[in-house]
């Protein structure tokens, strides 16, 4: 079985969608989603620096744009056909056009909403994440909040991301939780999927309720439990609370072993995700999608998947 993930905030990098503009009628996409969102999303993914990619309300949207350019480029998600969607944080605006919650143009709309609203309510305090690698989970969590910090992501594979203020965060750098070998500072600029973002939530639930979800065509597997949601309006309402409560990715790799994944294929920017599921799912086929040149690998992957179904 396929499943067919998006990644979150953090993975983006300079000039990432530079490659990916230059396949047929890419750009054209790009230009009409620009256009709808009031968002030069070319500019973004080909020209601008670190910093600039970095905001909440550029980044949130690029991510979703990208996930979903690679992703048509593989192929139409009933030629790919995977047995489960997901995504990690904003990936599952992305994962949800993937399962046909929402059309392309919906979704990101969404994210656009969504990424202002974040940035606004990050701008209210100066905040930031933080992963940390190895160490038990239990204590972890424990020891983040002690130091009054916020495990908002649950990754598996020994990672757990800690949100706070700066603040909290340099006292973690100074005083590690037993076990954990490494604390890396994330490309992201706020305290997501944390009380501090609860001012987002009650703006992305205004926006929601312009929108009409479809219910998922393929099996959606959410962040907030691990669990399938079969209902379109469900999966709505469960975007919107997400945006302040922690990401269980744990979970849901979980849910991917029970329904009996076999690979595992993560869209535009990949990387993360295919590198947690290495460590969290053994003998599971994993492909990272981050340029054209591993299109071919991928439809060989997806269609090795179709021979085993």
């Amino acid at each position: 079985m396929l499943v067919l993930v998006a990644p979150g905030q953090g993975a983006q990098t300079p000039g990432f969608l530079t490659d990916w503009l230059a396949l047929p009628g890419a750009a054209d996409r790009v230009a009409a989603w620009s256009d709808a969102i009031g968002l030069d999303l070319a500019h973004y993914g080909t020209k601008a620096d670190a910093d600039e990619i970095r905001d909440t309300s550029v980044a949130q949207p690029l991510l979703v744009a990208a996930g979903l350019l690679s992703a048509a480029a593989l192929g139409d998600i009933s030629e790919i056909a995977p047995g489960a969607v997901a995504g990690h944080s904003v990936g599952e605006i992305t994962a949800a056009a993937f399962a046909g919650v929402l059309d392309d143009t919906a979704a990101l709309a969404l994210v656009r909403k969504r990424g202002l609203a974040m940035a606004e309510a990050a701008a209210v305090t100066e905040t930031g994440m933080s992963a940390l690698l190895g160490g038990d989970p239990e204590v972890s969590v424990a020891h983040l909040e002690k130091l009054g910090l916020t495990p908002a992501n649950v990754n598996g594979a020994g990672q757990i991301v800690a949100a706070g203020t700066m603040e909290q965060l340099a006292a973690l750098n100074e005083d590690k939780p037993e076990g954990v070998r490494k604390i890396v500072p994330l490309k992201v600029a706020g305290a997501f999927h944390t009380h501090h973002m609860a001012p987002a939530v009650d703006r992305l639930a205004e926006a929601a309720k312009a929108l009409t979800p479809a219910d998922p065509k393929v099996t959606y597997v959410s962040n907030k439990d691990g669990q399938a949601v079969a209902s379109g309006t469900e999966v709505l309402e469960r975007l919107v609370g997400q945006v302040a409560n922690p990401v269980r990715w744990d979970r849901c790799m979980e849910t991917f072993q029970e329904l009996g994944v076999t690979a595992l294929i993560e869209v535009c920017p990949g990387g993360t995700l295919t590198g947690l599921a290495k460590r969290a799912l053994p003998g599971v086929k994993t492909l990272a999608l981050k340029t054209p040149a591993d299109l071919d690998a991928a439809r060989e992957l997806v269609a090795e998947h179709a021979q085993q179904a």
